[in-house]
């Protein structure tokens, strides 16, 4: 039959949308709850209004697919008529309003415990100052963390549930708690979070221990004198969670480690918490799924993915690349750039039975959680203990879906969240190879995230750390776009290094750091350990031994301080930094009223603010050099700061359209200090 000539562009469209269907098959409907104006409206530079769309997505995977294969427990979950296994999700998407306007990259942003934190990093608000909105991405959420209560627009995901048969599937849980006040009362999990129901036979037998410090023996509590709480959530996931507290009327202590383990019943297959990334972005770029909310310009609209992914959901990025599950079902690359931001030497608590994906390990709370584990670099390397061989781009290489990324941290993941182990060997022995298609960029004397001005000190000895990196993500995030783009190449790496001393033990860190009054080095830092999980974790991802067997330690090492305590060679310091007010560090310590003396502030840094005047500092024995001393005057210290910017720009490190933001911001912070100078 012969085709008309004005049907040809329209028949074209449906042969594509036929072909590429495959691709994206396992979502199969969109749901589209409202579809509105961003910003009442506002205009973002010549790429004009927004819209956004709020919905949900469905999903049915097949569990004999080999690209599913690798999801714990999904051939133990229910299935429909045709075999597959069901589950949804919330979206959340940012758009132009006029697809021509877009500049054709898909930005997700990996929600962080259900909130979305993109706008925050690189818009400085929601809109803030419309960053990515000028630059015309396309920004989407969905939510991928099964343990969330509903509530606060906090994105879900509703996974299946396992079971034997018509047996339920139990399994030993543990929950650490780690109280920031003293209270009778406390969730077992984090806020705004569930917890797998405890079984008849768990509530009864339940154990509670406690202890000060991590290596603190564990101190049982005896079974009548705690309570487990377990209260139904309503929620219009078949699948939700409970909420579980834990009542010690005896009185739970601030800081101390609390660990509750009892056998719990119907564990999500969590793992389909990649799939349902790996399927909508493939959906979105491809066409996939009734109700597309692109049908007819998806292909258009999209020609490239990128990731972000803060904390957890940095961690989220990592374990997603390395689980090989970038690469769609027909085998197309998903992200061609990916930026876990502060996920340090991280995986997660993401894919295995009776996963609890909120669980991190850091050096005081949260550990012997399967997180901090083997593999931490990016190309291959030996695990001294397990032995086996393997990368963060193992599985990408071999599928020929290899993503561009760029590893970003604070100086406060090489004391609490083991970021040297991304480039060193697992024992912190030599430098590790980084591969052509990755960058490490270690933003010096910063903490996990930029305190507030004028800082305060929460429950830490020292004001929390200033020191704003976001600038450079921004630039950074340009930088990556134009390399999956153009293929030109971003800045340079800039991490340190045990080759040139950049990278050194604790204890050397401690010998190289300055003397400030009334200020103590840390005594400890984060060294994750490699856990006996049980005979079947490596072959069926099932935890049998709780808490597990600690085996071994792998060894992580820390930036070398200058003269003034902040970090200078080797690490990447933010503007403020560079042109400090004072010292930068990527720790802090706990107070005494806040337990645990000398412990590490949970992902917090420090700052110890300069003296004003020579006199301040000789009179206080402070052997750093007064704002004085180094500036002599606001202006000085403006004009240090503004050739800083200057040079960062030219390297690619800093876009010269944020310089005046910077030198306003710490003109507004400075200027009183220099006031006692008469200047």
């Amino acid at each position: 039959m012969k085709i008309p000539p004005g049907l040809i562009p329209c028949v074209t469209w449906l042969l594509l949308i036929g072909a590429l269907s495959p691709a994206s098959a396992e979502v199969v409907r969109w749901e589209i709850l409202s579809r509105t104006p961003y910003a009442n409206g506002q205009k973002f530079g010549d790429v004009g209004n927004y819209e956004k769309l709020v919905g949900r997505v469905h999903y049915a995977v097949d569990p004999a697919a080999k690209a599913n294969s690798d999801i714990v427990d999904l051939i133990r979950a229910p299935r429909n008529a045709a075999g597959r296994v069901e589950f949804w999700s919330d979206f959340f998407i940012l758009t132009p309003a006029d697809p021509a306007r877009a500049n054709g990259a898909l930005l997700y942003d990996v929600n962080n415990r259900g909130n979305k934190l993109a706008l925050g990093f690189f818009n400085k608000g929601d809109p803030g100052d419309g960053f990515l909105m000028r630059h015309g991405f396309t920004v989407v959420w969905n939510g991928w963390d099964g343990e969330l209560l509903p509530g606060s627009d906090r994105l879900r995901l509703s996974p299946p549930i396992a079971t034997d048969g018509d047996k339920k599937i139990t399994g030993i849980v543990r929950c650490e708690m780690n109280p920031g006040s003293a209270m009778t009362r406390t969730v077992i999990n984090w806020e705004n979070h569930g917890a797998y129901r405890p079984t008849a036979a768990g509530l009864k037998n339940a154990t509670l221990t406690v202890r000060e410090r991590p290596d603190d023996p564990r101190q049982p509590i005896a079974r009548d004198q705690f309570t487990v709480h377990v209260t139904e959530v309503q929620s219009d996931s078949p699948t939700q969670l409970p909420k579980v507290e834990l009542e010690y009327p005896a009185g739970l202590k601030a800081g101390f480690i609390y660990e509750l383990i009892y056998e719990a019943q119907d564990p999500l297959v969590h793992g389909v918490c990649f799939a349902s990334v790996r399927d909508l972005i493939s959906a979105l770029k491809h066409g996939g799924g009734e109700q597309h909310p692109f049908a007819k310009d998806a292909a258009a609209r999209f020609n490239r993915a990128l990731g972000f992914g803060v904390s957890q959901s940095g961690r989220f990025l990592r374990e997603f690349l390395q689980s090989g599950f970038n690469a769609d079902e027909s085998g197309k690359r998903v992200f061609e750039g990916l930026m876990p931001h502060v996920a340090g030497g991280g995986l997660g608590s993401f894919n295995h039975r009776f996963a609890q994906p909120t669980r991190h390990v850091n050096q005081h709370d949260h550990h012997d959680y399967p997180a901090d584990r083997f593999p931490f670099t990016y190309d291959p390397q030996t695990d001294p203990f397990s032995g086996r061989n393997e990368g963060i781009l193992q599985r990408a290489i071999a599928s020929q879906t290899v993503p561009l990324v760029m590893h970003t941290q604070s100086a406060g993941e090489y004391y609490t969240r083991s970021g040297s182990l991304v480039h060193t060997d697992p024992l912190g022995e030599k430098d590790a190879k980084l591969p052509d298609t990755a960058r490490v960029y270690a933003f010096g004397g910063t903490q996990h995230g930029p305190a507030g001005w004028p800082p305060s000190k929460g429950v830490g000895k020292y004001f929390n750390n200033p020191g704003d990196y976001k600038p450079l993500l921004r630039a950074l995030l340009l930088a990556l776009d134009r390399w999956v783009v153009t293929k030109q190449a971003p800045p340079p790496s800039v991490y340190p290094r045990l080759a040139d001393g950049t990278l050194v033990t604790l204890s050397e860190a401690r010998k190289a750091f300055v003397q400030i009054p009334g200020v103590e080095f840390p005594p400890v830092m984060q060294q994750p350990p490699f856990l006996d999980l049980g005979a079947r974790w490596y072959s069926d991802r099932i935890i049998d031994q709780q808490p597990p067997l600690q085996k071994g330690i792998y060894q992580a090492k820390v930036p070398r301080p200058g003269k003034d305590g902040n970090e200078t060679a080797g690490t990447l310091l933010p503007p403020d930094v560079a042109v400090p007010l004072g010292t930068h560090t990527g720790w802090n310590l706990r107070r005494p009223d806040a337990g645990a003396e000398n412990e590490l502030v949970s992902l917090g840094g420090g700052y110890m603010p300069f003296a004003i005047t020579k006199n301040e500092r000789e009179q206080s024995g402070d052997p750093r050099l007064s704002l004085e001393e180094r500036y002599g005057s606001f202006r000085g210290y403006i004009d240090q700061l503004e050739a800083r910017c200057r040079e960062m720009a030219k390297q690619g490190y800093l876009l010269e359209s944020d310089i005046p933001t910077i030198i306003q911001t710490q003109t507004q912070r400075s200027r009183s200090l220099f006031e006692e100078l008469g200047n």
